[in-house]
């Protein structure tokens, strides 16, 4: 297998966290438009309309769990250690993270969202153990 493969997932990853700056960019945008909020409201926004509010806690999260997701992949590419097994994760932890955005940013059900962040936490935690065993064999 080529190992450069499992910077398919990560470019993956990337577009997602670049589509939901637009979505949070655009809603907010509408909040003005709409008069639901003002310019200066999302200076420091300790109050913002809640579609936009939600768009962008889920860009927050793009930089939370994904930011390990960068790390353990690069890894795995440095290691040589980007198996069939590490590639399949890579695109798991990727879609599961597509999934959880679509839900957070449309209709935000946790009883959704909540077992598609666990699982993706834990397909991550998979890979992170892939890390662990190759370093342990050398």
């Amino acid at each position: 297998m080529n190992g450069e493969q499992i910077f398919w997932p990560m470019l993956c990853q990337v577009a997602l966290t670049y589509l939901i700056y637009g979505v949070g960019s655009s809603r907010r945008m509408n909040a003005i438009k709409t008069g639901n909020a003002k310019p200066s409201d999302f200076r420091i926004p300790n109050v913002e309309p809640e579609p936009s509010a939600t768009a962008m806690r889920n860009l927050a999260n793009q930089f939370e769990l994904p930011v390990l997701f960068y790390a353990c992949c690069l890894t795995l590419f440095v290691l040589g250690a980007t198996s069939t097994v590490a590639l399949a994760l890579g695109w798991a932890f990727a879609l599961l993270r597509v999934a959880h955005a679509y839900v957070h940013v449309t209709s935000n059900k946790l009883r959704y969202r909540r077992p598609l962040f666990i699982s993706g936490f834990f397909v991550l935690a998979a890979m992170w153990l892939m890390v662990l065993y190759r370093l342990a064999i050398g």
